[in-house]
């Protein structure tokens, strides 16, 4: 019985927070999601950042947020992870705001204007202890009054991913910036081993910021996809429905009812079996008005929610396309650090290019001379041999000989290397 059952972080619109052990089963009853949607946030498989919207929920893998967003409550699969406490916070925090921002909405709506100041500012008193500016609170406190609870859902888990993200590439820029540095002063096996451990860091972090920016940029251009974001409006109209379907069929069945007392009257009870035809007749063209009635009904309900969601998806438009700046400032500054990667490793190159002429020259310089040292050798053995030689008759030899020997064949030896040498310059060789 417990497989399948994972403890997740229930947020609800008030802000307040509870643990929950739920199995799948429960978790699509609640959420109306599919097997398939919920094996995204499944920890075992490795799937990619993405935002999916369903017909009552929102599903969120935003790098370390893996969650599910209704229109009441919000639900956070890895609570305990160290990196989400934050996000709980900011997301308990927000979630308040929010409810006391309609609440007080509600107040003036009604009336109640000094309640509702004096709400806004106990939230200034609270905001102000947790070091937040009066402006800011009041800029957020009209966005939540303006914004559905799943956006404001949305816009932490967005703000929470991007924030990190961006906090990652600042880290890696900072750290990656003296590294090369010292690559550049000087080039060694361990400043090249991390340079390289840099930039496999880079080369991941920009894919992830690639995904998510695809993701948000592949909903900026499809306004289905955004409609279906709006769980709020889906669930007041449906709301909305319920109610006039249930009394449009009321209503019709109380007008067939009527029509049928006024044309039966005791006289045509006991008529002929034409009359009860007749009066079948009547009730089939009162059920096809009524349910002609019920059509028309649902097309202007149905019409009414897409013109509405058509204008509503200006809001999310730019909420989204707020945070697709931000991942793309992000994707310019990792692109930045890459290009100044990647200059680094052509100047390492190029020196060690340089290094690697030096020592193909060295090498040349240095075969020159072994040749024309070889050929003193040559000179030398010949005159070991025990050959009989107009040289060696001389019954008293001298030591001359010997000298001006040893001297004409290194004299030689160096003219001929110098030679060589001036060549190999001429032609371009060294």
């Amino acid at each position: 019985k417990d497989i399948g059952i994972k403890t997740w972080l229930v947020v609800n619109s008030t802000g307040q927070a509870q643990l929950v052990d739920a199995g799948k089963h429960l978790i699509k009853r609640r959420t109306g999601l599919s097997a398939r949607d919920l094996r995204i946030l499944d920890p075992s498989l490795s799937y990619p950042s993405t935002v999916i919207g369903r017909e009552r929920a929102v599903v969120i893998k935003l790098e370390h947020i893996k969650g599910v967003i209704t229109a009441k409550d919000v639900w956070l699969l890895n609570s305990k992870d160290p990196a989400v406490a934050p996000f709980v916070e900011e997301l308990k925090r927000r979630c308040s705001h929010h409810h006391q921002a309609n609440a007080m909405k509600v107040n003036r709506s009604s009336g109640g204007e000094e309640q509702s100041e004096e709400a806004l500012h106990q939230i200034f008193e609270a905001t102000h202890q947790e070091g937040l500016h009066s402006g800011d609170v009041k800029q957020q406190h009209d966005r939540s009054e303006t914004l559905p609870f799943e956006f404001v859902a949305l816009e932490a888990c967005l703000e929470a991913a991007c924030t990190s993200l961006d906090d990652e590439a600042k880290a890696l820029e900072q750290e990656a910036n003296p590294a090369l540095d010292k690559l550049l002063s000087k080039i060694t096996t361990r400043h090249l081993e991390r340079v390289r451990q840099i930039k496999a860091r880079l080369v991941a972090l920009t894919g992830r910021v690639q995904k998510i920016r695809n993701e948000i940029e592949q909903l900026l251009e499809d306004d289905g996809d955004m409609a279906e974001m709006y769980l709020t409006s889906k669930l007041l109209q449906d709301e909305k429905e319920k109610p006039s379907s249930s009394s449009s069929s009321i209503a019709g069945e109380d007008d067939e009812n009527r029509k049928g007392d006024d044309e039966i009257t005791p006289d045509e009870s006991s008529s002929s079996p034409r009359s009860s035809l007749d009066d079948d007749e009547k009730e089939g063209r009162v059920k096809d008005s009524n349910s002609h009635g019920s059509l028309s009904v649902s097309k202007r309900f149905s019409g009414s929610r897409r013109s509405s969601k058509h204008l509503d998806v200006a809001e999310l438009e730019m909420l989204l396309e707020a945070y697709f700046v931000q991942l793309d400032g992000t994707l310019n500054e990792l692109s930045a650090l890459s290009e100044y990667i990647q200059d680094t490793e052509d100047y390492v190159n190029i020196m060690l290019d340089d290094k690697q002429n030096n020592l193909l020259q060295m090498g040349v310089v240095i075969s020159t001379a072994t040749i024309f040292i070889t050929m003193f050798i040559v000179v030398t053995g010949i005159f070991g041999m025990n050959v009989k030689i107009w040289l060696f008759l001389n019954p008293n030899p001298n030591i001359n000989n010997f000298i001006w020997t040893v001297s004409g064949c290194t004299f030689g030896t160096i003219v001929l290397y110098a030679i060589a040498i001036t060549l190999f310059k001429y032609k371009r060789l060294i």
